[in-house]
């Protein structure tokens, strides 16, 4: 078994959460299509919540909170 897949999700994930807006402690948006298909949901909010970050979802996209603030709904 290749160890390529797990280097790919991996590389992916830590893309996501290299970017500036998640550095700084705001918010990135991704497609749950393009996270199904490269990582699957449930490794990304396996990481999400190991990460101590909230993420919402709407019409197929994904935003996380990349801090451990918390999130209200305002309406």
């Amino acid at each position: 078994m290749s160890d390529f897949p797990m280097i790919a999700t991996e590389r992916w994930l830590n893309q996501v959460f290299a970017a500036k807006a998640a550095r700084n402690g705001g918010v990135v948006r991704r497609n749950l299509r393009d996270v199904e298909r490269e990582v699957g949901l449930d490794w990304f909010r396996h990481e999400i919540r190991r990460r101590g970050f909230h993420a919402v979802e709407n019409a197929g996209q994904i935003v996380v909170f990349c801090n451990n603030a918390p999130v209200r709904v305002l309406c």
